[in-house]
């Protein structure tokens, strides 16, 4: 039923987007091509949503013709969207199928969170302590932020609050490449997180990692920190693997953290 209200509310006030016409007026494409460009991040936003909540699966497949008619799309921007999709690490392409949602295999997840584990941790080593009063402040507005919608089960301000909680945190190091680079792995990540963002077990304990985190900043302790982010990452990883050895007939435990991502001596 959620996923019918997203598809419903998705499609009213998206006006059809067509190509720039070669005749029209000087003024009138570049307020076309905003338009465009908006309607695009509104829909690689929407779809992005439906893979993280789960309301789209890993090798779930993204027909244009389905996509076209939800979000009253021409086709070329329906094109648009799905490559930005796969450039964001949320989309594979796969010959004479087309495009499906990204699966990970077992060691993918693994290396991938272990890869998040290096640039976090590292990160949050780079913070200056103690932190300027006025950005603690900003980052427990986001935490509190956060909390709200977790409180009431409103998924998408949950994610977008968790989003800017984070980049908030890791911007705290004034390593911008660093930074970039953490939320690019993130993003990629999202396929992977569907299970730990819809059952409220998962987002409380989110709520108390980040309650934590600011604890360790006030408290100017470097290692505390540093665990809390390597521990934050532990549950979407173990319950995506989880459900792929349920699938694979596999009920193994999870690697350990120290496991996953320990860089070699």
């Amino acid at each position: 039923m959620a996923y019918e209200n997203r598809q419903a509310n998705a499609s009213e006030g998206n006006a059809v987007v067509d190509a720039p016409d070669a005749k029209g007026s000087d003024s009138s494409p570049p307020h076309r091509d905003r338009n465009a460009e908006q309607l695009i991040r509104h829909v690689v936003e929407e779809l992005e949503e439906d893979i993280v909540f789960g309301y789209l699966h890993p090798r779930e497949r993204l027909i244009e013709d389905d996509l076209r008619a939800r979000f009253n799309l021409k086709r070329h921007v329906v094109r648009q969207v799905l490559q930005e999709l796969e450039q964001m690490g949320l989309v594979e392409r796969k010959k004479n199928i087309g495009a499906l949602v990204k699966f990970y295999t077992a060691k993918e997840v693994i290396d991938l969170c272990g890869v998040r584990e290096i640039l976090e941790t590292s990160c949050a080593r780079q913070i200056q302590l103690p932190v300027a009063p006025e950005r603690l402040a900003e980052l427990s507005a986001i935490q509190q932020q956060h909390a709200a919608a977790a409180l009431a089960s409103d998924l998408h301000n949950a994610f977008r609050a968790n989003i800017a909680f984070h980049k908030a945190l890791f911007a705290l190091s004034d390593n911008a490449p660093l930074t970039e680079m953490i939320e690019i792995a993130a993003q990629r990540a999202h396929p992977i997180r569907s299970l730990s963002m819809i059952f409220p077990h998962y987002l409380e304990k989110a709520q108390d990692d980040h309650l934590k985190m600011l604890e360790a900043l006030r408290a100017c302790d470097h290692e505390r920190l540093v665990e809390l982010c390597r521990d934050h990452l532990v549950p979407s990883r173990d319950a995506y693997l989880e459900q792929h050895r349920r699938r694979a007939g596999k009920p193994e435990a999870a690697p350990s953290v120290a496991k996953v991502a320990a860089p070699p001596n």
